[in-house]
């Protein structure tokens, strides 16, 4: 069985967006780059809630600054959008679920391949952990307070035990912390 990871960025007072909806405070630079590069070498499919999609699908057609093989990794891998209200998914490669989330993910998880990475999506990533189907918590700590904003899993419905993996120190000053479901 395939593992399903969610992947979320934040600041270090836990906040994955500004009051106003803005995600401009990720630190990135080539060692970020790296990164992403490997851990993407071991996705081979993306799952999205319905916001996190219209941004990305907003983004990265038409990206052309960052670094060319994140960009040819987010236009040609495909992909899964979750959402009740979606009308269509028009970005490469994207199937709409929008029902029997439990099911639709359970069996991308049976299918053979690499992993499945779940990119932002934290209310879809909530939903997921609830229902006992994330495998693993990548958090990416930026090194900022930014005092207000969304706090990351606000809409999870209860306590949700973690065992730490690992972390990785970045020279940046970002901190990845890497957990699973107890």
């Amino acid at each position: 069985m395939r593992k399903l990871i969610s992947f979320t960025g934040i600041s270090l007072d836990g906040y994955y967006k500004r009051t106003n909806e803005a995600f401009d405070f990720p630190n990135v630079d080539q060692e970020f780059f790296d990164f992403c590069n490997r851990q993407n070498a071991c996705i081979d499919t993306l799952v999205f809630g319905r916001e996190t999609y219209e941004h990305m699908a907003a983004h990265w057609p038409n990206a052309t600054e960052g670094d060319p093989e994140i960009i040819e990794f987010m236009n040609s891998m495909p992909k899964v959008a979750v959402s009740s209200t979606l009308e269509r998914a028009d970005w490469n490669n994207t199937t709409l679920v929008r029902d029997d989330l439990a099911g639709a993910i359970k069996e991308l998880k049976d299918r053979p391949g690499k992993e499945i990475a779940l990119f932002g999506s934290v209310q879809l990533t909530a939903s997921l952990l609830e229902l006992g189907l994330i495998d693993e918590l990548r958090m990416i700590v930026f090194p900022l307070l930014l005092g207000e904003g969304v706090p990351v899993y606000s809409t999870l419905g209860g306590q949700v035990e973690l065992e730490l993996l690992r972390t990785t120190s970045f020279q940046s000053g970002n901190v990845l912390l890497t957990y699973r479901p107890a």
